[in-house]
């Protein structure tokens, strides 16, 4: 069926040879639908802003009266245009901005959103906090605190006015920062559950501040290159700026969208606590499991979801809203659904053939795993090969013997970085034109250009953050970061200072590039397999130094990516820039506090099921062993398991591998003849996309993916071709109510929320449901035979 796709080729950006935008182009026939206003002389572009007297100051009214036609949909020809075709750019400089709302509920909203995020980590399900949904929460309450609050007097200062679109976005800025868990709190948690080292509580804190401050740096830095230009658009950015711009410019959210989003937000709630608590089995259902009732473990391994590192899912449905969102049906393009469909399609045969053919001699191990094996199989003991103070022991390692992956984890290992090397050559190959104009001269170097952005022009009122601001908090996060290292209270420093110099250094050359990429395309390219890698070299036998290396080298640049898109949010939403500056710091500050303490609440109550290699359904500590045996396999044993002869040996190497798999469809598309089924279909086929999904399935659970097969494909290509007025209709009045995904991450996200102190164990007591058909005990929780031990 995906062919029909085919039939609609991307649309061409006029610099690139003759391909739409990569990594991530848009639908081939993307329609950005918006309403076109009355004009008010010649201009098709211009808005029609009136106030009535029932307007508070700040509401712009726009008539919703008019029957819409095909004309209201527009097509954006060039991706960064929705920038400018979509979004308003108008801008009231004397609107208030750090008021008491936006400290009050961007601090307090900070504090959940990290709380929240922390949780999340240790949880077997891959989830995270919505944006979209803090920023509905922010504008419920910042409303209710303006309509609540007197206006007179002393309150005055408290309450200047309606809750505006600059308080909003800072609020927002604030708190997903914080909801942004820092990679330092996953391995001060791997030295607490694996080493048995404490850091001090102030030194854990000042180590996640300081690390994510090196990130803002960077980013301040790369303003001109990666902020102002119209080419830098954030795709992520777009649903946010319109919701804010619709909540705050009025006429699109009217009473019955926002009653629309009321109900979409309270059925999830109140569906989503059954499938998460009572009715497990809702989560993933699945036929197979059902009928096989626990007797195979074939079955279970290709066919189970349900329970954390329990199959790969195939055919099994979700109802939890919880998993589904994880997936982006609602949101993704459908090309990168449709090829992320193909690189899962792909793994269920390869990663299922691979293990019962014992590829990687893991074929007595479990099926998915994150963490170490020995040779018998058993947990590897992994303080058994280490010295006092955390390094390799060859000696003990003879006794020993080498750890061991699971074949599917293996095989994830492989796709990643065949994906990495992919991504390399597709945007050489797909975008040599942009990357040219970008990088030329070095442009992005130079201070005072006349960038020609609607968005920055309208910023010039304010003033600029100096480039020294960034550059003295770059400095002084550097020096923070290498104390921590000497502060831990270990026998030796963490990470030697050269090497915190060297790896900051890589991280703000891979921002240059990963930032470009992410600017233009939404993409987001791990480089986290190549500085492990290398870190393993640089830092032979230290485990725990190769953990920070990866974290200074790879995690930095991600932070810069993130303060970028916070940057770019400020811009498009004309907040003054030293404002912005303040609430990244601020959302950091808060974050890093409650970062630190609920992840020592979450480790000291449920230790022994963050360190077992399964888990359960309830808490997970997967993404903190897959951080563990990394930094042991590489760190400890880069040399006996991932040099050429050794075991691994093809896992890094894929690396180079990948940077040759896209060539083969490039050249079909460009010999082909132009327009055939044959060109269209290689430049369809997004080959890094397809090589990462190929490894995404051997981890947590995975019910949820058939469910976003078909919403995906019944709401971005059925509704969209079959149903145009409905969908278009539709669509609008989502994106208008936030549902887009802020209802249903909003009503999963508020309960699970709830469910997880309640009963889940946050608080420190675990309250489990009674076991029944639907929440069995001695099955996996769709009813498949249960995860070996």
């Amino acid at each position: 069926m995906w062919w029909w796709f085919l039939r609609f080729p991307p649309s061409t950006k006029a610099s690139s040879s003759d391909h739409p935008m990569a990594p991530i182009p848009p639908p081939p026939d993307t329609v950005i639908e918006h309403r076109k206003e009355k004009v008010r002389g010649a201009s098709s572009q211009a808005l029609e802003l009136s106030y009535s007297d029932h307007d508070e100051p700040e509401k712009r009214s726009i008539s919703d009266s008019e029957p819409e036609s095909e004309s209201d949909a527009e097509v954006v020809r060039r991706a960064e245009d929705v920038a400018t075709l979509v979004l308003s750019t108008e801008d009231d400089p004397t609107l208030p901005v750090f008021t008491f709302r936006t400290i009050f509920l961007g601090v307090g909203l900070s504090a959940f959103g990290a709380v929240l995020g922390t949780i999340y980590t240790f949880k077997p399900q891959n989830a995270s906090v919505s944006q979209l949904f803090v920023l509905i929460v922010a504008y419920i309450f910042g409303t209710a605190m303006h309509k609540l609050m007197p206006s007179t007097g002393f309150w005055r200062y408290l309450n200047p006015g309606p809750f505006n679109i600059k308080e909003h976005t800072c609020i927002v800025i604030m708190s997903s920062t914080a909801a942004t868990v820092a990679t330092a709190m996953e391995i001060i948690a791997a030295l607490d559950l694996f080493y048995d080292v404490r850091l001090n509580g102030a030194v854990a804190m000042f180590q996640i501040f300081s690390t994510q401050m090196l990130g803002y740096g960077i980013a301040g830095i790369l303003r001109t290159l990666l902020v102002f230009p119209t080419y830098a658009f954030y795709p992520g950015n777009i649903s946010v700026v319109q919701l804010l711009q619709s909540l705050h410019f009025g006429g699109l959210l009217n009473h019955k969208k926002r009653r629309y989003f009321w109900i979409v937000f309270g059925a999830i709630f109140f569906w989503e606590w059954i499938p998460q608590y009572p009715f497990p089995l809702l989560t993933a259902i699945s036929i197979i499991c059902l009928a096989d009732n626990g007797r195979h473990s074939f079955l279970r391994n290709l066919f189970g979801a349900g329970s954390s590192n329990e199959g790969l899912g195939l055919l099994s449905f979700s109802t939890s809203w919880t998993l589904i969102t994880q997936g982006n049906p609602l949101v993704w393009p459908l090309q990168t659904q449709i090829n992320s469909f193909i690189g899962m399609a792909v793994g269920y045969l390869v990663l299922t053939t691979a293990y019962y053919s014992n590829v990687f001699n893991g074929g007595n191990l479990v099926f998915m795993s994150t963490s170490l094996f020995g040779p018998d199989g058993s947990v590897y003991n992994q303080s058994a090969i280490l010295t006092p103070d955390f390094k390799l022991d060859p000696s003990k390692l003879a006794q020993v013997g080498a750890p061991r992956y699971t074949t599917t984890y293996a095989i994830s290992g492989l796709a990643y970085n065949l994906g990495l090397g992919a991504a390399i050559t597709h945007v050489f190959l797909w975008n040599w034109a942009e990357l040219k104009s970008a990088f030329g001269g070095y442009k992005f170097m130079r201070s005072g250009q006349d960038i020609d952005d609607p968005h920055y022009r309208k910023m010039r009122v304010y003033s600029e953050v100096p480039q020294w601001w960034y550059l003295t908090l770059f400095v002084v996060s550097l020096g923070v970061g290498i104390g921590c290292m000497y502060g831990s209270g270990t026998s030796s420093p963490l990470m030697p200072w050269w090497s915190v110099l060297l790896f900051t250094a890589l991280s703000a050359f891979f921002a240059v590039f990963l930032g470009f990429i992410t600017a233009t395309t939404g993409f987001n390219i791990s480089v986290k397999g190549a500085v492990q890698i290398l870190a393993a070299f640089v830092h032979p036998g230290q485990p725990i130094t190769v953990m920070y290396a990866s974290m200074f080298g790879n995690s930095t640049s991600f932070q810069t990516l993130y303060m970028l898109q916070d940057l770019k949010l400020g811009q498009y939403n004309k907040i003054p820039p030293r404002l912005t500056f303040a609430s990244q710091l601020l959302g950091s500050i808060v974050g890093s506090i409650f970062n630190y303490t609920m992840m020592i609440s979450i480790v000291d109550n449920n230790r022994a099921i963050l360190q077992d290699p399964v888990g359960n359904r309830v808490w997970s500590g997967w993404i903190i062993q897959q951080l563990n045996s990394n930094s042991i396999a590489m760190g400890a044993l880069v040399k006996e398991l991932y040099t050429f002869g050794q075991p691994y040996w093809l896992i890094p190497f894929a690396i180079f591998l990948g940077l040759f798999t896209p060539l083969p469809f490039y050249l079909v598309h460009k010999l082909a003849p132009r327009g055939s089924l044959l060109a269209t279909s290689a430049a369809y086929l997004h080959i890094p996309i397809i090589c990462l999904y190929i490894g995404f399935l051997p981890f947590s659970v995975n019910g949820q993916w058939w469910s976003c097969v078909i919403i995906g494909v019944a709401s971005q290509w059925w509704a969209r071709t079959r149903r145009p007025a409905w969908f278009k209709k539709a669509r609008h009045s989502l994106s208008a109510s936030g549902c887009r995904p802020g209802a249903q991450d909003g009503g999963s996200q508020v309960i699970l929320f709830i469910l997880s102190f309640a009963v889940f164990g946050a608080s420190g007591r675990d309250v489990p449901f009674p076991n029944w058909w639907g929440n069995p005990a001695a099955l996996s929780v769709d009813r498949c035979k249960a995860t070996d031990a």
